[in-house]
Order: C-alpha cells, then sequence, then structure tokens
C-alpha cells in the first residue's frame, strides 16, 4: 500500500515537472536595447526583435532632457531586477515575467522615461 502511495506521488511529481518546464519554455523571447542608464534606475528600454504586443510600448518617445527621439522603448516595470551588469547600449534578451513584481527602493531624483512599463525577466540566449 505505501509502496503504491510513493509510486502515485512520484508520478504526479514528475508530471507536474514536466508541464512547468514545457511552458517556460514556450515564454515569447525578446530582443531589447537599454537606450537610457539613468540614475536612481530610470531606465529605457528599446524593443529590437519580438512580436511584443504594441500596447506595452511606445511606438515613438522623445527624452526630454536631450531632445532626442526613441522607438519601440518602454521602461521596465522591475527596474531593480535589470542586471548591474547590463550597461547602456547594451543588447540583451528578455521574456515578459507573469509573475508578481517585488518590491524595489529606488531613489526620487527624476529623470524622463516612457510613460509605460513592462515586467521583463532577463535571459540567456
Amino acid at each position: 500500500m505505501k509502496l503504491l502511495l510513493i509510486l502515485s506521488s512520484l508520478f504526479l511529481l514528475t508530471v507536474s515537472a514536466d508541464k512547468c518546464s514545457s511552458k517556460e519554455s514556450a515564454a515569447k523571447v525578446y530582443k531589447g536595447k537599454l537606450e537610457i542608464k539613468a540614475m536612481c534606475m530610470n531606465y529605457t528600454i528599446r524593443l529590437l526583435e519580438g512580436d511584443m504586443d504594441t500596447s506595452l510600448i511606445v511606438k515613438s518617445w522623445t527624452n526630454e532632457s536631450t531632445g532626442k527621439t526613441y522607438q519601440n522603448v518602454f521602461s521596465p516595470g522591475n527596474p531593480c531586477d535589470l542586471p548591474a551588469s547590463i550597461n547602456e547600449g547594451d543588447e540583451f534578451y528578455f521574456t515578459i515575467d507573469t509573475a508578481a513584481s517585488k518590491e524595489c527602493i529606488v531613489c526620487m531624483a527624476y529623470y524622463p522615461k516612457p510613460p509605460k512599463s513592462v515586467l521583463i525577466k532577463v535571459v540567456n540566449k
């Protein structure tokens, strides 16, 4: 009886683990570029590759501090999760993070950033 219970439990764990990994691999991967890495984690990311929902990004945005215009940009909704090793001008891959956003403490200094933000998770490709 105990053996049957153990085998049933093992089967369920195996099946559920397989479903988790297939969900993870099915996530769309996008390529972005960190256009602006300003003080207090005021970041601007440009979408380079991937068919992201256009309602999530700003088609054209002008940085009021520099007057430079950027296409297809957004700010990360979770700036503390962006690795510190990514610098302005770097390209990287990411997925849209569907997990709940973690609280993150940033200073309150202002630097312009796009009005739309997206929760992202940086991934290796």
